[in-house]
């Protein structure tokens, strides 16, 4: 049986995956789509949507390739930029001894000020900021 911790995080998982993949797909939509009468894709569509995701995808696994890449060293100066000045105020204590301390190096040092998917979410361009001959 799955702890509800890890469950959680499946969920989240699960959550951000599927709000970038919506806003992939409205996103190359609104850039390829322009005649809803028939019920195949033309050529020209099918080519712009496979450009259009491809790109998309290709600059998502870039993105959280950096992502990855650089998280450990931002928390772990975050980390040391909270414990100085608590281990100064107290000489010869860690940072949970200090009352407060824990507190608030916990939320900034862990660098949750906004969630990844967000950031991704947040990188794609929105319909009205792009061209729909940006992507082909």
């Amino acid at each position: 049986m799955e702890e509800p911790g890890e469950q959680q995080q499946q969920l989240r998982s699960l959550r951000d995956f599927l709000l970038v993949y919506n806003r992939m797909t409205e996103l190359c939509f609104l850039r390829c789509i322009s005649n809803l009468n028939y019920r195949a894709l033309t050529r020209e569509e099918e080519a712009c949507l496979d450009g259009c995701a491809g790109k998309l995808v290709h600059s998502n696994h870039r993105l959280m390739g950096a992502y990855v890449q650089l998280m450990p060293s931002i928390v772990q100066r975050r980390m040391s930029d909270y414990e100085a000045p608590a281990a100064q105020a107290v000489p010869g204590s860690s940072p949970t001894q200090v009352p407060g301390a824990a507190a608030v190096a916990l939320p900034a040092a862990v660098g949750t000020e906004t969630d990844p998917s967000q950031r991704v979410a947040a990188s794609l361009p929105t319909a009205a900021e792009s061209a729909p001959d940006a992507v082909s």
